[in-house]
């Protein structure tokens, strides 16, 4: 079974997700099935039909969060020592050596991902091209547009 790389912060935003469903969102979607089910025919029920694909929702994703949790390697990048590297979890700070533009990447896992945040897929093309690298060295990664050249100005582990 492979394991799930993920980072301290996203194992808690995933437990909380599944405390919400399991806690609120199922009981909420249990109801409405009742009260659709009072209504009479189910046959031609849109709130039934409705409700049900919503239960149906939930439960998949109560059970994709729980396989996730037991299958997650839980990453604290604060506590992480790997000699000045690009590692999971690490915060890099990156230059286009062409624009000369700066930017700033935390390599997270899949589900926390969010490039608006600066936290990138640890499956992504860049942080592919950075994992293993260190301050001073050059990243080229494969974009759409070309390839890009990204030199590695910072690393740090928080």
């Amino acid at each position: 079974m492979p394991t799930y790389p993920v980072t301290k912060r996203g194992a808690e935003q995933l437990k909380s997700e599944l405390q919400r469903l399991k806690s609120s969102d199922r009981p909420a979607v249990i109801n409405a099935i009742s009260e659709a089910r009072a209504q009479g025919d189910l046959s031609e029920n849109a709130d039934y039909d409705a409700a049900k694909e919503r239960q149906g929702f939930i439960e998949g994703r109560i059970a994709e969060i729980e396989s996730k949790l037991a299958q997650a390697q839980v990453i604290d990048p604060a506590t992480l020592d790997a000699g000045g590297r690009v590692v999971f979890g690490a915060i890099v700070e990156l230059e286009d050596e062409l624009s000369g533009a700066a930017v700033t990447y935390q390599i997270v896992g899949e589900d926390e991902a969010d490039l608006k945040q600066g936290l990138i897929n640890i499956s992504s093309p860049i942080a592919r091209a950075l994992i293993g690298k260190v301050e001073g060295d050059v990243a080229e990664v494969q974009a759409p547009g070309g390839v890009k050249r990204y030199e590695i100005m910072a690393v740090r582990y928080q």
